[in-house]
């Protein structure tokens, strides 16, 4: 989880055995993301949607909100953004189901999405990019596993990782709990007639309501 998969993160990791040098290699790349970026789009808001990534699920909201990262921004280039967001094969798109079923690119919302960074080594970095190595703990709570459990959104990006490197699609699933509450399923699997949901915890395992309801 912390060294990710890009080659010279590994490198970095075998030639030194050093976690502040495998981040500095991380920054490299997440630094050549953005110039590439703005090779499409030379404002930097299409940067600015990629590094807001971590930001936007550490809120634990039910969607990618980008109006709220690049403000006063038409809705086509919008989607123009997005698209070459995806293009980029830099992040994983988890789409909404609005109607959970063997066929759930029937009930895909195409305006509903979670977004996830491709590479959870490179998450790591870009959650705590205003910081330097140094006065990063994550690394340290990571390594002895002690990770708070307001950082479950990591673990959330690493299983998006994993099921899209498994061949899978990604969808979740939210409904109303009460007024102000929401149940939420993290992401559905289809396999043959059955639906597989699957909630994702960053510590212990003693309630799980939402797949309960589900």
């Amino acid at each position: 989880m912390l060294v990710g998969g890009m080659p010279q993160a590994v490198n970095a990791y075998l030639d030194t055995n050093n976690m502040r040098k495998v981040d500095a290699a991380k920054r490299k790349i997440i630094k050549l993301y953005d110039d590439d970026f703005r090779k499409i789009d030379p404002t930097g808001r299409l940067g600015n949607l990629f590094m807001a990534i971590p930001g936007q699920l550490s809120r634990n909201i039910s969607r990618f909100q980008p109006t709220t990262v690049v403000k006063n921004t038409a809705s086509d280039k919008m989607v123009e953004m997005l698209s070459a967001l995806g293009d980029s094969k830099t992040v994983n798109f988890a789409y909404h189901s609005d109607d959970p079923n063997v066929g759930m690119e029937l009930s895909r919302d195409e305006s509903r999405f979670k977004l996830y960074v491709a590479d959870t080594g490179l998450f790591i970095t870009m959650a705590f990019w205003d910081k330097s190595y140094t006065e990063n703990i994550i690394y340290d709570k990571l390594l002895q596993d002690k990770l708070p459990a307001n950082l479950g959104y990591i673990y959330e990006n690493l299983i998006a990782q994993m099921l899209v490197a498994s061949g899978n699609k990604l969808f979740y699933y939210t409904w109303p709990k009460d007024e102000k509450h929401n149940y939420e399923i993290d992401f559905l699997l289809s396999r043959c007639a059955k639906i597989v949901p699957i909630e994702v915890k960053s510590s212990g395992y003693n309630t799980h309501a939402s797949l309960d309801a589900f």
